[in-house]
């Protein structure tokens, strides 16, 4: 800025507007509100006094100017009367009010400005520094030094001058504020006199509240005395402020807003004060606000302008530095000059852009051209590379002479706030790796499914390789035990080279090639530089080595995936030139993705042969079907999901000696291999009662009933029996009989097959189902025949077709009837229909065992009359 611009005054008539809606009528009224709430200069007086000091003049004076000129402090011999209205178009301030902008008069006598002015022609000035007060907006008065001698004032004089303006603003802006409260708000004033800055932090995630010793002492609370607890920090508000700083605050953390609260607090002991309390929720990775960060002001208080200003800037925990409106700096306090030494021993007088050329164009120009362009504070975070290479938080507000900066280095928040977000990124991709792993019965296919995983977050292709054999390194033909199971690569173009290296890798590899380096240990092998020339090196020449080559591959990872005691498989990762290397962040999250994967293909063989095991023995205790040319009989048999669960379901169909065929279906309670073996016993009992005796299905179930105490078959269980008749009116007739008596069983469904095409579907429950075997053995068994066409499809079925958590039995059986129909109508032959019952039906992960029996009647049966 010059000093020595030319003026660009206001007209002299303006000083007595009296219209509302002129700016000069307006700047009257504020300083006319300013000069009437002054009653004491004390403190007007020593800034004054300051300014004469430091400026090394012999006068210094604040003047008020409105209609009239009225002195409201000052200090010197040349000191006029304070308090006491004189002509405003007499004094030099007035001139500087026009002005609008710091002036600096060197020889008044020769400045045809201020030439003619009652001061200089009487000899009392003839040199003269003032800069303009602004409160409210409004240029009320000025702050001036001058000497009946001649002098030069440089621009650091006037700097000078202009930071002593703002503590003079201050103290009228006090004055302002005073005079807007009633008597009982007179705490106010109090208030607003502090000038010591106490921090806090309020974690909101654990909770703690840290105050620094400042605020510690504005509460009245020792250090030792104070638990980090907000609990605490609501007891010391005034109980009638309580509710409203509650909301504030919550609103604040709510919004991730800023936080703007004047509150009373009482301390433990001594008398209560205002504080003003300012800060800013900031926002986690979740966007939820958790940190709550600001300062706090004593307002109870107000001392000397000057040592106020110094004081809090020196004080406070933040850097802090101002611009003048061409961008150089004015000011910056100790912690901005320790934080920027690595550029600048002293900041002052410096121009940013020529500091830092490093912020030219980047975040830091645009916020704080943006600020000074818009009138608006910014906050916002950004870089600053070497020397100084780290992070800051800025907040920077624009004023009339400049821009106003506060910052905070963030470096080790930042790289703790990156590391989060790796370890959240890592987190999540072994969250979806577990998930992939867990969530299938083919876990062969979910592990083969691991290289779309890791593709692209830890490399741009990925191999994924199993061992078909437990130790294939002891062998020399060791190549024909691996077998790769998946691959993917981020390029889509490079899937077929990828494709075609994996298909002919195999077979080209070395017996010291990096893969099978880690299938026989059980460490990764890192190939960190030139992979494609190394591991290249150890394929044998030919079109697997070409295609490597076209990967381009500059860092390759090999892992072992180990089970337990042995090596399972083996991943490949690799990343072409130009991406970066692998971290050790990255391999251990590898590393943990491997141990992952070998351990779900450990449980998968391990399930496999349990279940094979449990599956093998239930089918032990079931025999086939007889196969009799008149009748057509199919059964199933599927295991639960649970490893070695073996159930108590059981079917059977047999021959009796009169050549009817008995069909059996039945659950035994339990599911365990005692169900299993009561389900042995229960099953041989009945076939042996109904090939004995010749009876009908109610009696061969009433005498399994008396015979379970005798033979110690301490159990219970549902069974379905039926029979198979026909007589020859029947065989005329085209129909036969189906004899059947249920022991609290699921009942059986007979589905028909119209000349149209459509089916009927019935389902047999009688009278509804006795009480279930084990029960009464006094109970009498009621039996039912139902006549039923040649070609019909009957089934009888145990209840884990049916049930299922949250679906009632009696929805199973309405899904069931309609599957059955539907499959009937589609022609399928009874061992389709088996099959395609327990597919469309079961879930992927069946709780329950299940067994089924169907019947189709092709031919005419043996008479019986």
């Amino acid at each position: 800025m010059n000093i020595d611009e030319p003026l660009r005054t206001a007209p002299r008539s303006a000083l007595s507007g009296t219209h509302g809606d002129d700016p000069e009528f307006m700047r009257s009224a504020h300083a006319r509100l300013v000069t009437g709430q002054i009653d004491d200069t004390t403190r007007l007086d020593r800034l004054t006094e300051l300014t004469a000091r430091l400026l090394g003049a012999s006068t210094s004076q604040v003047s008020i100017i409105s209609e009239v000129q009225m002195v409201v402090g000052a200090s010197g011999p040349a000191a006029p009367a304070k308090l006491e209205a004189s002509p405003a178009e007499d004094s030099m301030c007035t001139v500087t009010v026009n002005h609008g902008s710091p002036l600096a008069v060197h020889d008044a006598a020769r400045d045809d400005r201020v030439a003619g002015l009652p001061p200089v022609t009487s000899g009392a000035v003839r040199t003269y520094a003032g800069v303009p007060l602004r409160v409210g907006g409004h240029v009320v008065g000025a702050l001036c030094a001058y000497d009946s001698v001649v002098r030069t004032w440089t621009e650091d004089d006037v700097a000078l001058l202009e930071l002593l303006g703002e503590a003079v603003t201050a103290e009228l802006q006090l004055a302002a504020v005073e005079a807007s409260y009633s008597e009982d708000r007179q705490i106010w004033s109090v208030a607003v006199e502090a000038a010591g800055v106490g921090a806090y932090d309020w974690n909101l995630h654990t909770g703690e509240l840290s105050w620094d010793d400042r605020t510690l002492e504005l509460f009245g609370v020792e250090r030792n005395h104070f638990d980090g607890r907000i609990e605490t920090f609501s007891s010391l508000v005034h109980p009638d402020d309580r509710d409203r700083v509650t909301q504030a605050w919550q609103n604040t953390i709510e919004q991730c807003g800023v936080l703007d609260v004047e509150y009373r607090v009482v301390p433990p002991e001594g008398p209560t004060r205002w504080v003003l309390a300012r800060g800013e929720a900031y926002p986690g990775l979740s966007g939820r606000a958790e940190r709550l960060v600001g300062a706090v002001l004593d307002t109870t208080q107000v001392q000397e302008g000057e040592a106020r200003i110094a004081r809090v800037l020196e004080a406070m925990p933040s850097a802090f530095f101002s611009l003048d409106r061409e961008w150089r700096f004015t000011y910056a306090n100790a912690r901005a000059q320790q934080l920027l030494a690595g550029v600048s021993g002293d900041l002052s007088g410096h121009v940013l852009w020529e500091l830092f050329p490093q912020a030219v164009g980047s975040d830091f120009e645009v916020h704080y051209r943006h600020a000074v362009e818009s009138g608006e504070p910014v906050s916002f975070e950004a870089y600053y590379p070497p020397p100084l290479n780290a992070w800051y938080e800025v907040r920077a507000w624009p004023s009339p002479e400049g821009l106003s900066v506060y910052f905070l280095e963030i470096t080790d928040r930042r790289l703790a706030q990156e590391e989060l977000a790796r370890s959240a990124e890592r987190g999540s991709l072994l969250a979806e790796v577990t998930s992939s792993l867990t969530s299938t019965f083919d876990t062969y296919q979910a592990v083969g499914r691991l290289a779309q995983l890791l593709v692209p977050r830890l490399g741009e292709w990925c191999i994924v390789t199993l061992v078909d054999h437990n130790e294939p390194f002891t062998q020399r033909d060791w190549r024909r035990h691996l077998r790769d199971i998946g691959l993917w690569h981020a390029d889509e173009s490079r899937r077929h080279t990828l494709q075609r290296y994996v298909d002919l890798r195999v077979s080209a590899l070395s017996d010291d090639s990096y893969l099978a380096r880690a299938l026989s240990g059980e460490r990764s092998v890192l190939v960190a530089d030139r992979a494609h020339e190394q591991v290249t090196a150890t394929l044998q020449p030919g079109e697997a080595r070409d295609r490597y080559l076209e990967l381009e591959a500059e860092n390759v990872a090999f892992l072992p995936v180990r089970g337990r005691g042995r090596t399972v498989g083996a991943l490949t990762v690799g990343r072409r030139r130009g991406m970066p290397a692998f971290t050790p962040d990255e391999l251990n999250t590898l590393v943990d993705i491997s141990a992952r994967a070998g351990l779900a293909l450990d449980n998968a063989r391990a399930y496999a042969e349990q279940r094979d095991l449990a599956e093998g023995l239930q089918r032990s205790l079931l025999t086939p079907p007889p196969d009799p040319a008149h009748l057509q009989v199919a059964v199933r048999y599927e295991p639960a999901a649970e490893v070695a669960q073996v159930g108590g379901d059981w079917y059977d169909s047999f021959l009796q000696t009169d050549g009817s065929v008995v069909v059996v279906i039945g659950d035994v309670v339990g599911h365990d291999t005692v169900a299993a073996a009561a389900m042995g016993q229960l099953r041989a009992l009945l076939r042996g009662i109904a090939v004995t005796t010749g009876e009908g299905p109610a009696a061969v179930l009433g005498r399994v009933d008396s015979a379970m105490p005798t033979l110690q078959i301490d159990t219970t269980a549902t069974a379905v029996v039926a029979q198979v008749e026909q007589t020859s009116q029947e065989v005329e007739a085209g129909t036969v009989r189906l004899r059947w008596s249920n022991a609290g069983h699921p009942p059986p469904i007979v589905a028909v097959r119209q000349t149209d095409g459509s089916v009927v579907t019935e389902v047999l429950e009688g009278d509804g189902p006795d009480l279930l075997l084990g029960i009464d053995l006094g109970v009498e068994r009621a039996e039912v025949v139902t006549h039923v066409p040649l070609g019909a499809t009957v089934l009888l079925y145990s209840d884990g077709l049916v049930e299922r958590r949250g679906q009632s039995l009696d929805d199973g059986i309405e899904r069931l009837r309609a599957t059955l129909a539907d499959l009937v109508a589609e022609g399928c032959d009874l061992d389709t229909l088996g099959d395609q019952l327990l597919a469309r039906l079961l879930p992927d992960r069946p709780e329950d065992d299940v067994a089924l029996v169907a019947l189709r009647l092709r031919q005419p049966v043996a008479s019986s009359d």
